[in-house]
């Protein structure tokens, strides 16, 4: 993310709580000069919780007005994703939310508060420093956000180890494609079970049928086995249901087959609600 741009967005008024928030969103996911944001609606819906209408509505105005332009697309298990940029000029011209300065009068030969920011390209703003000073001003680490980056960059590379090894390319992009996975939501644990089944359905391929890891996380073709994962675990889900409802007729109807009750069984059993303290009694389960 880029301070530099969520600063400027926080610094302006946007009309309306909703375009506010999904503006701050996507600042959030920006660079430094407002481009390379690359995130569906659904996402940005999940995560400000406004209405799928209200995201769809907001972009589609932010377009309009210029805050917002479209450089390009990438494709996505549902098509392709549009990769919007910030246009900052645009955001500057907007009403500043800072309270104004009381009036001191005039100066004489003022000082300038900062360098000057030269001609615009694209209608981005020049650097605010010298160009010595980075323009992302990064808010210094706590001793527990280093320590839990750290433990996060450890999961990501065991993720990238576990990808066939002499298709392993773009070590950098295809940690960028990781961290966005997980930020969207996927469980860093399904992702590596993700990488592991596909290392081992593509043994015995030959080196050209084995797709280079950078474009296999950029393609996000680890979605397929994510996908299979979840339908795996609801047939599980469903079988446990299926097998809890067989042992709690037991239980009601006092089957000899009781005794084959495990007591953690018992416990998931009424958790569950499926039977109760006085039926477990009657049964001969419970004291």
């Amino acid at each position: 993310m880029s301070w530099r741009v969520a600063n400027e967005c926080a610094d302006r008024r946007f009309g309306s709580a909703a375009r506010k928030q999904i503006i701050m969103f996507l600042a959030d996911k920006a660079s430094d000069d407002g481009s390379g944001i690359w995130c569906s609606k659904g996402t940005v819906q999940r995560h400000t919780e406004l209405g799928e209408s209200t995201v769809k509505r907001t972009i589609s105005d932010f377009l309009r007005e210029g805050i917002l332009i479209e450089t390009g697309r990438r494709p996505c298990k549902n098509g392709f994703t549009v990769i919007y940029r910030i246009v900052l000029a645009r955001v500057m011209q907007l009403e500043s939310m800072a309270e104004p300065d009381d009036g001191t009068g005039s100066t004489v030969d003022p000082v300038q508060p900062e360098p000057g920011t030269g001609s615009t390209v694209d209608g981005v703003r020049g650097p605010l420093w010298t160009p010595n000073h980075p323009k992302t001003i990064h808010k210094p680490p706590t001793r527990e956000r280093a320590k839990a980056a750290a433990v996060e960059d450890e999961r990501f590379e065991k993720i990238l180890a576990a990808y066939p090894k002499d298709r392993q390319r773009g070590k950098a992009a295809c940690l960028a494609r990781i961290r966005e996975a997980v930020k969207e939501g996927v469980d860093p644990d399904d992702l590596l079970r993700a990488v592991q089944a596909y290392a081992t359905e593509s043994v015995g391929f030959t080196r050209s049928k084995v797709c280079f890891a950078d474009n296999w996380f950029a393609d996000r073709r680890w979605q397929r086995f994510l996908d299979a994962l979840a339908e795996e675990r609801q047939a599980q889900t469903a079988l446990a249901a299926d097998h809890h409802a067989r042992l709690a007729t037991w239980v009601r109807d006092r089957s000899p087959m009781c005794k084959h009750i495990t007591a953690p069984q018992l416990a998931a059993l009424v958790t569950a609600g499926l039977v109760t303290d006085g039926q477990l009694r009657a049964a001969g389960l419970a004291a």
